[in-house]
């Protein structure tokens, strides 16, 4: 059964992780969309949230990313306090 509580978790990871790369990009392109059609901006508008959209995707994998490995750090610190070692008794 913990198997499948791991898959499910991993899984759940995964899809959070993939709206959050797209949620900036659907957001700056729709407000390009609003901006087009609001004041009659040219086709040029949507390259520029393109690459905000981008820029916002990016920031959300880094913090993902730096998220994933001060967990996998803390984690493999407490493995290294519960060993009993020579100076480090109960």
């Amino acid at each position: 059964m913990k198997k499948w509580t791991d898959i499910i978790g991993k899984l759940t990871m995964l899809t959070q992780f993939s709206l959050s790369l797209v949620t900036p990009l659907l957001l700056c392109l729709g407000l390009c969309w609003w901006i087009s059609n609001r004041w009659s901006v040219g086709g040029w508008i949507y390259l520029v949230g393109f690459f905000f959209g981008l820029g916002g995707s990016g920031m959300t994998a880094w913090k993902v990313y730096r998220s994933v490995v001060n967990r996998q750090e803390r984690t493999e610190k407490e493995k290294r306090k519960s060993k009993v070692s020579f100076n480090r008794h109960l």
